[in-house]
């Protein structure tokens, strides 16, 4: 197995006292001396800044691109406005999710990001899906992502004109000569940005950052309590190739123009799979659970309808403990049509400890509408 790829900030990440683990291939920071609890907090209360440079950034350039790349998304990206990002599912055939991404529509060209894990699987899929377009994996730039009530200000005061963005605008920028690439979007729950920066200009743009009062570094730790706290499935645990975008409560995610019925509906891989699943029900679906006690319930405890009851009926993906809730929280699947305030039990360590089923998000999203 190959070492894990530093990011480009490597050593302001080792300045600021972060611990270092391997992630997705990269080493990155798991959190930093203020610690997980003190981090999480902080983006809720202000503003926190993460390095998220293992992500990949694709463009995607060519005549039609927008129609081209509709071929492998269950999305409306034909009518995604220029200045606008939108969420989308790259698709398997058998209709399971081959990776979750966001796309933005830049005017003579897409931009995708991709998760760091899959972005060299996702290359494979695209350049054969698309044959007759530019598909460029860029390795020239470094991703951040400033995210929390301050997080406007702050970015303001270094880059005048982002506070004028709405939730999921795409905006360039000059700052000191660096061109960067700023999307108001992240994957906390709460306002914020993620900002495109060319490697050469990253760590004086972090550090500037930083130098606001109000911003602290955030790491790994902290950055999947929010995003479970914000109920956004983490691909590889929550979202796999196994499981289809309805299954995985993903239907606000597939625009009307692309389901049954719709001017350009179907005609993506799986979608026998998923227009079935929207139309009829999928046999399981993602869901919140609420352990009742203080044990968390993390990703493979398996859930059962009673104490005694011989066969699972679900299975935790995603869980731990929710700072900001106070108390534990998970993700799972469970059989469709299971209500809300349902009592599973699921085996920790051979207990069978009682968790409830609940509605996603256990933190409302405060994004900038």
């Amino acid at each position: 197995m190959s070492d894990p790829i530093p990011l480009p900030l490597a050593s302001l990440h080792d300045e600021l006292g972060g611990k270092m683990v391997a992630f997705a291939g990269y080493s990155m920071p798991v959190q930093y001396p203020a610690g997980v609890m003190a981090e999480h907090l902080h983006v809720r209360d202000k503003a926190g800044l993460f390095d998220v440079s293992h992500m990949g950034q694709v463009i995607v350039r060519g005549e039609n691109a927008a129609a081209a790349l509709e071929r492998l998304l269950p999305v409306n990206v034909v009518g995604l406005a220029e200045g606008r990002q939108r969420y989308g599912l790259l698709m398997l055939p058998d209709g399971g999710v081959a990776d979750d991404l966001m796309f933005a529509n830049r005017g003579d060209h897409l931009l995708l990001v991709v998760n760091g894990a899959m972005k060299h699987a996702d290359m494979d899929i695209l350049t054969a899906g698309l044959p007759d377009l530019e598909i460029d994996l860029l390795e020239d730039r470094a991703l951040l992502a400033l995210q929390g009530p301050a997080a406007e200000s702050v970015l303001e005061a270094l880059v005048p004109g982002v506070a004028a963005m709405k939730f999921m605008d795409v905006r360039s920028f000059d700052w000191n000569g660096a061109d960067l690439w700023v999307s108001r979007s992240g994957y906390t729950g709460e306002d914020g940005f993620e900002i495109s920066v060319p490697i050469a200009q990253v760590e004086v743009f972090a550090r500037a950052l930083l130098a606001d009062d109000d911003v602290l570094p955030i790491g790994l730790g902290a950055r999947d309590s929010l995003r479970l706290e914000a109920g956004m499935p983490l691909y590889g645990q929550d979202l796999t190739a196994e499981i289809s975008p309805v299954e995985a409560d993903l239907t606000w995610a597939i625009q009307k123009v692309r389901r049954t019925g719709g001017d350009r509906a179907g005609g993506f891989p799986g979608a026998d799979r998923v227009l079935a699943e929207l139309d009829d029900g999928p046999k399981r679906r993602r869901v919140g659970l609420l352990p009742q006690g203080r044990a968390p319930m993390r990703m493979g405890v398996t859930l059962y309808a009673s104490e005694d009851a011989a066969d699972p009926v679900g299975t935790v993906t995603s869980g731990g403990f929710g700072p900001s809730v106070g108390a534990p929280v998970a993700m799972g699947y469970v059989p469709e049509g299971t209500a809300t305030g349902t009592t599973l039990y699921g085996d920790v360590r051979g207990k069978r400890l009682p968790v409830v089923v609940t509605d996603l998000p256990f933190h409302q999203p405060r994004y900038k509408r």
